[in-house]
C-alpha cells in the first residue's frame, strides 16, 4: 500500500512538472500579431488580375507604386498605381503594355523606387522608370530591354546591396545577371540546372544565390564565378514545385510538399546540410507556398496560391527554431499577394508588415500589427532597415567588391531622398533620348516689368534687324553648348559601358586561366 501511495505521488509530481513546462509561454514580441484586412473603401476594384499558369505573386508593391499583372490580349500589360490609389479603376486606366505575350513576374528596383523589371513569355526582360504620380498615357517603350533567354523568362531578383545589377531566370535553365545600366549581360550560369528552376533567392550581402530546380535540389552558387558552392538533393520529396529564401543569418528556408503531398517548411543551416534544423508539415492542400521574408523581424509569411489563409512563423536560435505565430484568414482565396518593404509601413500603427492580396477582380490591403499603448515609436519593432541607397556600384560589384546593406532610422516615418545614382541607369546614348520629356515642356510666359517694356522700346528704336541678329546668335550659342553637352554625356557613356565590359571580361578570362592550370595539374 505504502509503496502505490509513493508510485501515485511521484507520478503527480511528473504531471505537475509537464504541466507548468507546458505552461510556460516562449517569450516573443510577436506573439501578438494582429493581421486585419482594410476597408472596402481603401481596396482596389475591378483590376482583372492575370489567369496565368505560373506559380508567381503576380504583384510587386513599394512605398510608392502598387504593380498588379493583368489580363492583355494581344501581348503582356501590368498596371502600375500610386500606392494611396484606391476605389474603383476604369478599364482606360493606362498600362505599361510593351511586351508580346504574357507577364510573368515584376519587381521593383530597391534602389530606386520608379523603376520596375518585368519578365515575359516573349523570351525578354523589359526595365521601365514610372514617373512620379503614375501613368498619365500607355507606356510601350522600355527604359533598356534585355535580351538572352531562349524561353520564356519567369524569375526576376534585384541585387540587394549593387545599383543596376538584375537576375533573372526562365524556363530554358539559364541564369543571367545583367548590368542594366549598359545593358550587358555580365554572367551567365548555363550548366548548374538540369531542369526547370523554380526560385532563386541572393543573400544579405549579394555574394550568392540559393535556387531550387525541378530535380528536388537546393544548391548554393557563386554567380560571379558561376560555381556551386553547396548541394542538398531532395530537399522536399513531393513533385509540386518549390521555394527557397535566403535568410539574414546564412540559413535557407524553404517550402514544398512531402511524398504523401502535404506541404511542408524546413530550415537548413549552409555550413551542414545532411539534416534540416526544422521540418513543419501543415496541410494538404496543393497550392504552392510563396514565402515572403523580413530581415528585421525574422519573421516568415506564407501565402499559398488559392489559399485563404496567410501563416506567419518567427525564425530564432532557440530549437524548434521555426516557432508557428499564428495566421489570418478569410473567405476568398488569393490569387497572389505583393509584400511592402518595410520603408512603407506605418509606424505610427505599429504596422510591422503589410499585404496586397489578389483576388478575381480587387486588391485587398493587408496591415499586420503588433497592438501597443504608447503612441510613441516603437524601437524595438523597429530596427534600422535597408535604404534606398545602394552600397555599391554595379562595376564595383562586377570587380568582385561585397557590402552589406546601407541601413536607415524608421523613426518618424521613412522620407527618403532620391537616389544620388538615379540618372545612371539611362547612360546609354540611345537611352538618353528615351526620358519623360519633362526637360523639353515650354516655360510659361511671364508678364513684363515696366523696365523690361522700356528695354523693348530701346531695342526697337535700333531697329528690328539687329534685334534679330542678336537673338540668332545667343540661339546658335545655346544650341552649340546643347550639342557639346549632348556629345560629351555620350561619350562618357560609352567610356563607362567600355569600361564594365573590360573588367567583366577580365574576369571571365582570369577564371578561364584558373581553370586550365587545373587541368594542366591534372586536379580535373
Amino acid at each position: 500500500m505504502a509503496r502505490l501511495l509513493a508510485k501515485m505521488t511521484r507520478n503527480c509530481h511528473v504531471g505537475n512538472l509537464m504541466s507548468f513546462r507546458r505552461g510556460v509561454v516562449r517569450q516573443s514580441k510577436f506573439r501578438h500579431v494582429f493581421a486585419q484586412a482594410w476597408k472596402a473603401e481603401h481596396c482596389i476594384d475591378d483590376v482583372r488580375v492575370s489567369r496565368v499558369t505560373w506559380d508567381g505573386p503576380l504583384c510587386a508593391v513599394n512605398p510608392k507604386f502598387t504593380a498588379v499583372i493583368i489580363e492583355s490580349g494581344g501581348g503582356g500589360a501590368f498596371l502600375v498605381l500610386p500606392l494611396n490609389k484606391s476605389g474603383r479603376i476604369d478599364q482606360a486606366t493606362p498600362t505599361v503594355c510593351g511586351h508580346a505575350a504574357p507577364v510573368l513576374d515584376v519587381q521593383w528596383c530597391p534602389h530606386d523606387d520608379n523603376i520596375i523589371a518585368s519578365a515575359s513569355e516573349d523570351c525578354t526582360v523589359k526595365v521601365w522608370e514610372v514617373p512620379d504620380g503614375g501613368l498619365t498615357g500607355p507606356m510601350t517603350e522600355p527604359v533598356v530591354t534585355l535580351e538572352g533567354h531562349s524561353k520564356r523568362v519567369g524569375i526576376l531578383a534585384w541585387h540587394p546591396t549593387a545599383f543596376n545589377i538584375l537576375l533573372t531566370a526562365g524556363c530554358d535553365n539559364l541564369v543571367c545577371v545583367w548590368d542594366v545600366g549598359t545593358g550587358e549581360l555580365v554572367y551567365q550560369i548555363a550548366d548548374a540546372h538540369p531542369d526547370l528552376i523554380y526560385s532563386v533567392s541572393w543573400n544579405r550581402e549579394g555574394n550568392a544565390i540559393c535556387t531550387v530546380c525541378k530535380d528536388k535540389a537546393l544548391r548554393v552558387i557563386d554567380p560571379r564565378r558561376g560555381t556551386v558552392l553547396k548541394v542538398k538533393e531532395k530537399v522536399h520529396d513531393g513533385t509540386r514545385p518549390m521555394r527557397a529564401v535566403f535568410l539574414s543569418d546564412g540559413k535557407i528556408l524553404t517550402t514544398g510538399f512531402s511524398r504523401m503531398s502535404e506541404r511542408q517548411l524546413a530550415l537548413w543551416d549552409t555550413n551542414d546540410m545532411s539534416e534540416p534544423m526544422a521540418v513543419q508539415e501543415m496541410d494538404t492542400s496543393n497550392g504552392v507556398l510563396l514565402p515572403y521574408y523580413d530581415p528585421d523581424t525574422n519573421m516568415v509569411y506564407l501565402c499559398g496560391k488559392g489559399d485563404c489563409t496567410i501563416r506567419y512563423f518567427e525564425v530564432t536560435d532557440e530549437s524548434p527554431y521555426v516557432h508557428f505565430l499564428s495566421l489570418y484568414s478569410s473567405k476568398e482565396p488569393q490569387r497572389g499577394a505583393g509584400f511592402l518593404s518595410k520603408r512603407g509601413v506605418d509606424v505610427n500603427k505599429c504596422e510591422i508588415a503589410r499585404f496586397y492580396k489578389l483576388h478575381e477582380r480587387k486588391v485587398e490591403p493587408i496591415s499586420m500589427t503588433v497592438p501597443r499603448k504608447s503612441d510613441l515609436f516603437q524601437g524595438d519593432l523597429y530596427p534600422d532597415t535597408a535604404g534606398v541607397e545602394p552600397s555599391l556600384l554595379a562595376e564595383d560589384w562586377i570587380a568582385g567588391q561585397d557590402a552589406a546593406p546601407l541601413l536607415v532610422s524608421l523613426s518618424g516615418g521613412y522620407a527618403g531622398a532620391p537616389s544620388k545614382h538615379r540618372d545612371k541607369l539611362r547612360n546609354k546614348p540611345k537611352l538618353l533620348s528615351q526620358g519623360s520629356g519633362a526637360d523639353s515642356s515650354p516655360v510659361p510666359r511671364q508678364a513684363a516689368s515696366p523696365m523690361e517694356t522700356a528695354t523693348a522700346r530701346e531695342m526697337e528704336s535700333e531697329g528690328v534687324g539687329v534685334v534679330q541678329q542678336r537673338v540668332t546668335q545667343a540661339e546658335g550659342a545655346s544650341d552649340r553648348e546643347k550639342k557639346e553637352e549632348e556629345v560629351l554625356s555620350e561619350v562618357l557613356a560609352e567610356v563607362k559601358a567600355l569600361r564594365s565590359v573590360v573588367l567583366a571580361q577580365g574576369q571571365r578570362i582570369e577564371l578561364l586561366e584558373r581553370q586550365l592550370v587545373r587541368i594542366e595539374d591534372g586536379d580535373v
